[in-house]
């Protein structure tokens, strides 16, 4: 259920651009998701076409890119990337390691339509 709070958030500040911009319309939103993420795409494109709807992000197309997961063991330092759940180091077998990529989102750009282009 956060991925509503994530997307009323998301909608505010596409919002917000646009009009401090003069935009006529949004068309589009980068979204930035890690693996380790616990955002759900499905859901928060559904609550966007909901919370969208009379705004200027209106029919916006919404674009998920997702990031892998990175981690790096604490005991030989190896930086490595996640393939499935968690895994031991494959450089030393150690189970002592951090996320250091793969846990972020973010909102990396927004598309307009300008509002010369519609008159």
């Amino acid at each position: 259920m956060h991925e509503m709070a994530i997307t009323q958030s998301i909608l505010d500040i596409a919002v917000e651009y646009a009009e401090r911009g003069g935009a006529a319309h949004v068309t589009a939103l980068n979204l930035v998701i890690g693996q380790l993420s616990s955002i759900v795409d499905d859901s928060v494109q559904f609550y966007w076409d909901i919370i969208s709807k009379g705004t200027l992000c209106e029919g916006a197309v919404l674009n998920f890119e997702r990031i892998p997961a990175q981690m790096v063991c604490v005991d030989c330092g190896h930086t490595y990337t996640l393939s499935r759940g968690l895994e031991a180091c494959p450089e030393c077998g150690s189970f002592r390691v951090r996320v250091a990529g793969g846990d972020e989102f973010r909102l990396e750009s927004i598309e307009v339509e300008e509002l010369s282009a519609v008159s």
